[in-house]
């Protein structure tokens, strides 16, 4: 199965060195980069924000938990945001493309 995960980071920097690492360890097909996200979210008790950087990543379920455990070797959360979604349908050359290019 396809899957969509989205992860935050803290800053471009990170989350650029996050999306270079599952590319080039074939975890993910396409990392999609989208700056100037503002999360509010309860943390310790009390609620915060940030200012955010939201990466898509396009994969496949049977590699998730490969990319769970490399992404929190990278982050500097110490609890990552890392959602994943089924993909339930769509573009099948696209969705070809995903298995072609991921391990």
């Amino acid at each position: 199965m396809k899957i969509v995960i989205f992860i935050t980071a803290a800053n471009k920097k990170e989350a650029k060195r996050i999306a270079s690492s599952l590319i080039k360890e074939k975890l993910a097909a396409c990392v999609n980069i989208v700056e100037k996200v503002e999360s509010l979210f309860w943390w310790q008790a009390k609620v915060d924000q940030a200012k955010e950087v939201l990466l898509i990543v396009k994969t496949k379920q049977q590699l998730l938990n490969k990319l769970i455990k490399l992404v929190k070797s990278l982050h500097s959360y110490s609890v990552p945001e890392i959602i994943a979604l089924p993909v339930i349908g769509g573009n099948p050359d696209y969705l070809n493309w995903i298995d072609d290019v991921t391990k």
